[in-house]
């Protein structure tokens, strides 16, 4: 059964589900795994910083910094070990060009920020697929770890 993953969204799963997300622009799409128990986590991140949210009841999926640790809580509730679980990140792309002005890049802004929430929590990334001006559709195969990322530019690929 495939498992939807939407904007600001996740989901941990075991096989022989498979999860999936799509639309990765300027997001990210985070595939948590843990070999041993065939646990698997998928987050579609939109932003990198919950701190100037401003919201008073943000979603904490919505953001690097929150959802990545609390899906990892999740999978630990369910057996996972977070010294086996692995990361591999595709998305963050440029899909819109702001006239030489770095601060508009949140597909690079948010690509550091998962980066930076992976190495505090000590998870390694083992694959990567970031950047570039073109979106993708990440499927993440608990059974195996296996990801599949697909664009309309790139084709399809293992990540």
């Amino acid at each position: 059964m495939n498992l939807n993953v939407g904007i600001s969204d996740w989901k941990v799963s075991k096989p022989p589900d498979v999860i999936v997300t799509y639309a990765l622009g300027s997001c990210v799409g985070i595939c948590l795994y843990d070999k041993r128990t065939k646990i698997a986590g998928l987050s579609h991140i939109m932003l990198p910083d919950s701190g100037n949210s401003g919201e008073a009841n943000i979603n904490r999926m919505k953001f690097a910094d929150t959802a990545i640790p609390d899906m990892l809580k999740k999978m630990v509730a369910l057996g996972a070990m977070q010294s086996g679980i692995t990361a591999k990140i595709a998305g963050g792309a440029t899909m819109f060009s702001a006239s030489g002005c770095d601060r508009f890049n949140i597909g690079e802004r948010n690509v550091v920020a998962v980066k930076a929430a992976l190495q505090t929590l000590r998870i390694p990334i083992i694959g990567q697929d970031t950047g570039a001006n073109y979106g993708r559709t990440l499927f993440l195969y608990p059974e195996t770890g296996k990801v599949k990322v697909k664009s309309a530019s790139k084709g399809e690929r293992d990540l």
